[in-house]
């Protein structure tokens, strides 16, 4: 852990011979192995990101955003954890002595939570009365039916003329 924090600290010299003699990357695989967390974190942040990307289906785009909003709410409890952090409630005439965690990321979490339940709860009926109207929920589909039906404008033309200028 000294080669990170002699890293971070800005001596690029030390990160050189760090990973020159190999112990670079037994701390990166000390990293990985004690904080478990911050690794689910990641993968489920990429995994909701490509979902909401990749996938044409809005259905599975919801779930992507709910796998995205539950790797930000793992962060930020993540990051609150105090080691040896005692719960902040101190009794009348006692001393304030010890360490004490901050009630606060997990009051945003828990607020965050129904927030993204009403989101995806929004999301859902939306999504019931678009296949109640077009009867497809894939968003490829649905941008052609739209474009036939007059709502969004055509796609111009590869090579044609896209700023309303007509050949005559």
């Amino acid at each position: 852990m000294t080669v990170a924090l002699d890293a971070a600290a800005g001596s690029v010299p030390v990160l050189a011979s760090a990973l020159a003699s190999g112990t670079a990357t037994a701390s990166a695989f000390d990293v990985l192995t004690t904080r478990h967390s911050y690794v689910a974190f990641a993968l489920l942040l990429c995994i909701g990101i490509y979902m909401m990307i990749a996938n044409p289906h809005l259905v599975k785009k919801i779930i992507g955003l709910n796998l995205f909003q539950t790797a930000i709410f793992l962060l930020f409890i993540t990051s609150a954890y105090v080691e040896g952090g005692a719960i902040p409630i101190v009794p009348e005439g006692a001393a304030e002595t010890g360490t004490f965690v901050s009630p606060l990321p997990h009051v945003i979490v828990l607020t965050a939570i129904v927030v993204g339940v009403s989101l995806t709860a929004v999301g859902l009926a939306l999504c019931i009365r678009i296949y109640d109207e077009y009867g497809t929920l894939r968003t490829d589909v649905l941008r052609e039916l739209l474009r036939d039906e007059g709502s969004l404008p055509q796609r111009p033309a590869i090579g044609g003329t896209d700023r309303g200028e007509t050949d005559e």
